[in-house]
C-alpha cells in the first residue's frame, strides 16, 4: 500500500477566500482523488485565518505557481478580483467576469467558470418542473453572475437583479441581455412588487452564511407562491431556506451547486473524469 501511494500521481490545489474554514470542498476533492488513486492534496488559503485582506492575492496566486500547485478554486470576494492576474480566461469566464476556477499549466494561469453549470445541473434535478416567467435574484457578484448566466440558459423569461450597488446590477443585467436577447434581464426598480409578481427568488449573495446571519430580504415579502434557491451550503439549512420551508415553499439549497462546481473543478485540475453521485454522497455524509 504504501509503495502504490508513494508512485501515485500527485495533485496539489487549494481554496482561497474569506472565513472559508468550514467547506466542505476539500474533503470532497481528496476523497474522490483517493477513490481515483491519486496523492490528491487540498488546501484551504483563507484571508481570515491569515489576517490578510484581498489586497494579499496578487501575492497568494504567484506563490501557488511557484509551488507547484495544480489549481486554485476561487470563492467571496476574490471571483473577480483575480481576473486581472490571470493570463488566459476561458469562454464562459470571459462572458460571466467571474472565476472559480484557475488551472496552472505550461507556465500559464488559466480561468474557468464551474461555477453556473453547478448551478444548471442542481437545479434540473430539483426545481426544473416549476415554473420559471419571472425570478428574482439576490446578489449581481461573481457567483450572481454565474446564477443568472444559468438561470437564463434554463429558460428563465425575465430576472430581475437586486444589489445593494444598483449601478452592479444594472451593469449585470446590460451583459445579460445583450448575451441573451431582448429585455430579459433587468435591475428591480422596486423589490416589494418585484418579488409580489416572482415565481422564485435566488439568492447568491453570501447572507445565510454562519459568517454573514440573516435574509437578503425583509421575510415578511415572502409568500407561499414561490419557490426559493440559495447558494449558500454552510449551514445547508439558510434563515431564508427555513422561513420559506415553513410557508409551504419548494427550497434548493446550495449543496448540488458546491457538488457540481466541485466536479468540474476536479475535471480540469486532474483531466480525470469524477463520479459526481460518489462526490454528492461523500458531500452530503458530512
Amino acid at each position: 500500500m504504501a509503495a502504490q501511494y508513494a508512485s501515485a500521481q500527485s495533485v496539489l490545489v487549494g481554496l482561497v477566500g474569506s472565513g472559508i474554514q468550514a467547506s466542505r470542498t476539500p474533503a470532497m476533492h481528496e476523497r474522490e482523488g483517493a477513490e481515483q488513486g491519486l496523492r490528491y492534496i487540498y488546501k484551504l488559503i483563507d484571508f481570515d485565518m491569515l489576517r490578510l485582506g484581498p489586497e494579499a492575492l496578487p501575492e497568494l496566486v504567484a506563490a501557488a505557481r511557484r509551488l507547484g500547485f495544480a489549481g486554485l478554486n476561487v470563492t467571496y470576494p476574490c471571483k473577480q478580483a483575480i481576473i486581472p492576474l490571470l493570463d488566459e480566461l476561458t469562454p464562459d469566464a470571459q462572458a460571466l467576469g467571474a472565476v472559480n476556477t484557475v488551472v496552472f499549466r505550461d507556465g500559464r494561469s488559466i480561468g474557468h467558470n464551474t461555477d453556473w453549470w453547478g448551478f444548471a445541473e442542481s437545479f434540473k434535478r430539483e426545481l426544473m418542473d416549476l415554473s420559471r416567467d419571472r425570478v428574482v435574484q439576490f446578489g449581481a457578484g461573481g457567483a450572481g453572475a454565474a446564477v443568472a448566466h444559468a438561470l437564463l440558459t434554463l429558460g428563465v423569461g425575465t430576472l430581475e437583479i437586486v444589489d445593494t450597488d444598483r449601478s452592479r446590477a444594472e451593469q449585470l443585467a446590460s451583459e445579460l441581455s445583450k448575451r441573451f436577447g431582448g429585455e430579459r434581464a433587468e435591475a428591480a426598480d422596486d423589490l416589494e412588487p418585484a418579488v409580489a409578481r416572482a415565481n422564485g427568488i435566488v439568492n447568491t449573495t453570501p447572507v445565510g452564511m454562519a459568517k454573514y446571519p440573516g435574509m437578503a430580504l425583509p421575510a415578511p415579502l415572502l409568500h407561499p407562491g414561490l419557490w426559493v434557491a440559495d447558494i449558500v451550503y454552510f449551514p445547508l439549512e439558510t434563515e431564508l431556506l427555513r422561513a420559506a420551508r415553513a410557508l409551504g415553499c419548494r427550497t434548493m439549497g446550495g449543496g448540488g451547486m458546491a457538488v457540481f462546481q466541485a466536479v468540474g473543478a476536479f475535471r480540469l485540475f486532474t483531466g480525470i473524469e469524477p463520479d459526481p453521485e460518489r462526490m454528492r454522497q461523500h458531500f452530503q455524509s458530512m
